[in-house]
């Protein structure tokens, strides 16, 4: 498994929702993050670089198998909305691609078998745009 790259607002704030969750809902429902958060490398905002996908980000993505592509923008669970194509931290594609940068790809378990994502590009980062307070 390639590293992750996380901001250390994101970490933290990605580390209390895992602690909170749990509480409310048990560990299951957090564990796949609480593994991506293991795995991270922790930056500085100012230093993650422009083609990774921390939280807030708008990314296209493309399913390998059919080639359909998508935008989606992964949020935190209180954001989320799918009629806007907002997807929560905790669905397993956010949780997936939280922390790649464009070009990898991850794998994810789907009702008729694994399904395989690129991240193609990162189409808005706060970070890279400034905006460093969401």
């Amino acid at each position: 498994m390639n590293p992750i790259y996380l901001t250390e607002k994101d970490f933290q704030r990605l580390h209390a929702l895992v602690q909170a969750q749990r509480q409310v809902s048990g560990a299951h429902t957090v564990a796949a993050l609480s593994q991506e958060l293991k795995r991270a490398k922790v930056v500085a905002s100012e230093e993650i670089p422009e083609d990774v996908v921390t939280m807030n980000s708008l990314v296209k993505l493309r399913e390998l198998k059919s080639g359909a592509q998508m935008e989606l923008t992964v949020v935190y669970p209180k954001d989320a909305d799918l009629s806007k194509f907002k997807i929560s931290v905790l669905a397993p594609v956010g949780t997936s691609i939280l922390g790649c940068k464009v070009g990898d790809q991850v794998e994810r378990p789907g009702p008729k078998g694994t399904v395989v994502y690129e991240v193609m590009e990162v189409l808005y980062q706060p970070e890279a745009a400034g905006d460093l307070n969401l």
